[in-house]
């Protein structure tokens, strides 16, 4: 049987590709992002952290394989070290408040918190777009454009597609595979779905920060 990581892309192959072609990515790579746009981002990553990391130990507490459980309190320590060190380095370090997130971040956020009542391979799966599509989104642009010093971005470009952050995703996707392999197909499938609904959330925070998102009321 084909591994379930192998179906979950092929399922939100599509969104990725779109994902490529936002005007954000683009020009986060090209390093003419409008600051403004990057901080907007930057501000609502912070919020979605936030609750992100919570995510992953409520997932370490849940998973009865002690290695997967340690993976995924690693996970949480290790991201909140590094993120904190690029917030910081672009924020300036001034935390945003939570009357700050915007509907994209809210939506996102409570999509993953939601997944606590679900199965435990399905909330995994869940966090799963949020390794996964950053790193590749960070490969690709070290690949296809010129990442020089004078790109404003490039520490969080490299960080993303570091090849520690590459090992964490492939670790993540084994850990989520050998979930999958015990499921029943239902759950399998129910995985493969919320994959695809984060991986399209993930193409919505990036649109979100272009946009400047905020409420319309």
């Amino acid at each position: 049987m084909k591994k379930w990581s192998n179906e979950a892309w092929e399922a939100a192959a599509d969104v990725y590709d779109h994902t490529l072609e936002l005007p954000f990515v683009k020009s986060l790579a090209a390093g003419t992002l409008p600051k403004e746009k990057f901080l907007f981002y930057l501000r609502q990553d912070t919020l979605y952290l936030r609750r992100y990391f919570r995510v992953l130990a409520n997932i370490a507490s849940r998973l009865d394989n002690v290695a997967h459980a340690d993976a995924f309190i690693r996970f949480a320590a290790d991201g909140i070290a590094v993120e904190k060190a690029l917030h910081g380095q672009y924020l300036g370090g001034v935390s945003p408040t939570d009357d700050e997130m915007s509907p994209t971040c809210a939506l996102y956020t409570s999509t993953l918190l939601s997944q606590a009542l679900e199965p435990v391979e399905v909330e995994a799966a869940a966090v799963l777009p949020c390794f996964w599509i950053y790193q590749k989104v960070g490969e690709h642009i070290l690949a296809t454009a010129k990442v020089t010093d004078s790109n404003p971005y490039k520490d969080w470009i490299t960080t993303y597609a570091d090849e520690t952050f590459a090992a964490s995703t492939r670790l993540a996707i084994e850990i989520c595979d050998s979930l999958a392999a015990q499921a029943s197909a239902a759950v399998r499938d129910r995985m493969t779905g919320i994959f695809r609904q984060c991986a399209r959330l993930e193409w919505m925070f990036w649109e979100s920060a272009w946009n400047l998102e905020t409420w319309k009321i």
